[in-house]
């Protein structure tokens, strides 16, 4: 069955003398900084084309970036506007251009996605009536006075959507929200995408000539931005506690130009004696590819992670996990059961969970994937994700409270 979002009139643009004009089609707004990587960006785009599949119209204001080609392939328009900026100047200057923007295509509803834009947006929504949702993507740092007056433009969604449940915690400690206005919406994958029974063998073979995959090693594979706080340094220093030396790191995800940390990690692996079995490999397309030539999947952030969407993109693969038990991964994997949860920054517990999981054999590995994979399918599928966003959309534009916050299986 099609899912289709509530049609609306526009009364201020008929004259008295005028038959009721037929309704139109939703028209939505997400607003971000730049569309150049990242996962609030590839969620933008895929509600970009939930909104299109539901016959609204899909509209993505943002500074640009590499990815804005993939808005317009799902259906959307993007409109180039300075959303990166952050000075009060550029974001007051931009509330005009939304508010213009939102007139001359009869948006119903802004959806934004990070501060700065949420500024511009808000004012712009209460210049015109337009209506408001935010989405807290990240528990957004306070080490300055200012910040969490800065922060707080993130709850003043007439729903603010919280990617887990422990942002949803924060949301309502730090701004005291009212829960009704709440709704706990994770990150979700593609299992069509995210199959190991849909990867070739070919696929396979290129991604272990990307990765540098060494024959006869067990691959250790941790994806994610070449940043301090994800922990690849506390991984390199598990890596080389283990007893075992059959055993190969590969580190996937771009360094966005921060090459003095790339060169520190470098650094790390030849002075722990590990240089030869790491591999630092940069942004690759295929990560379907990338995490079947995984023996062992690791998160290993050393700050709360909002949700962590590389944590379900290896379950649904039937990978073996280590995750760190912090902020959104807690939630996503049963300890024993699905994966292993570790303590943050621990690099004995690390390492005692990277022993576990690379001893085990065919059949207990097998049982494993099958169980991380259900658990993925149970409730963190792309569609869910997709389903409950419309929920909130469709919520708001009529007036109607929204459905169960918690996500439907695929």
């Amino acid at each position: 069955m099609v899912r289709k979002l509530p049609g609306l009139c526009y009364p201020e643009t008929m004259d008295s003398n005028d038959s009721p004009e037929p309704e139109r089609p939703p028209v939505v707004l997400q607003v971000l900084p730049s569309l150049v990587t990242g996962g609030v960006e590839r969620g933008t785009i895929e509600i970009a084309q939930a909104v299109v599949e539901a016959e609204g119209v899909a509209l993505v204001a943002s500074a640009g970036g590499p990815m804005v080609a993939s808005v317009q392939r799902a259906g959307g328009r993007h409109i180039t506007l300075p959303l990166l900026a952050r000075d009060p100047i550029t974001i007051w200057r931009n509330a005009a251009r939304l508010e213009a923007l939102i007139r001359a295509e009869h948006v119903s509803l802004v959806h934004a996605r990070s501060r700065a834009p949420a500024w511009s947006a808000w004012l712009a929504c209460q210049r015109t009536g337009t209506h408001f949702v935010t989405t807290y993507h990240g528990v957004y740092g306070e080490d300055l006075p200012f910040k969490r007056r800065y922060n707080a433009i993130m709850a003043r969604g007439e729903i603010v959507i919280a990617a887990s449940h422990y942002v949803a915690r924060e949301i309502r400690r730090r701004h005291k929200v009212d829960p009704a206005r709440i709704r706990v919406i994770p990150r979700g994958v593609d299992p069509m995408v995210f199959n190991p029974d849909t990867v070739s063998a070919d696929r396979i073979v290129r991604m272990a000539q990307t990765m540098r995959a060494p024959d006869g090693m067990l691959t250790v594979v941790m994806p994610g931005r070449l940043t301090a706080w994800k922990g690849q340094a506390v991984l390199l220093q598990a890596i080389a506690r283990l007893a075992r030396t059959d055993v190969c790191c590969v580190l996937v995800g771009s360094d966005q130009g921060r090459t003095k940390y790339t060169r520190e990690l470098e650094k790390i692996s030849e002075s722990l004696g590990i240089a030869d079995r790491v591999r630092i490999v940069g942004q690759v397309e295929d990560i379907p590819a990338a995490l079947m030539l995984a023996d062992v999947v690791v998160h290993a952030s050393t700050e709360a992670e909002a949700f962590g969407r590389v944590v379900i993109e290896a379950q649904a693969m039937g990978r073996p996990v280590i995750a760190t038990n912090l902020g959104g991964p807690s939630e996503t994997v049963a300890h024993g059961v699905t994966g292993w949860l570790t303590d943050p920054g621990d690099v004995a517990s690390l390492a005692r969970a990277l022993e576990e999981a690379l001893s085990m054999d065919a059949e207990a590995r097998l049982v494993l994937g099958r169980r991380a994979r259900a658990s993925v399918l149970n409730g963190y599928t792309l569609r869910a994700m997709r389903d409950a966003t419309l929920d909130v959309y469709e919520a708001v534009l009529t007036g109607q409270p929204a459905r169960d916050e918690a996500p439907v299986a695929a």
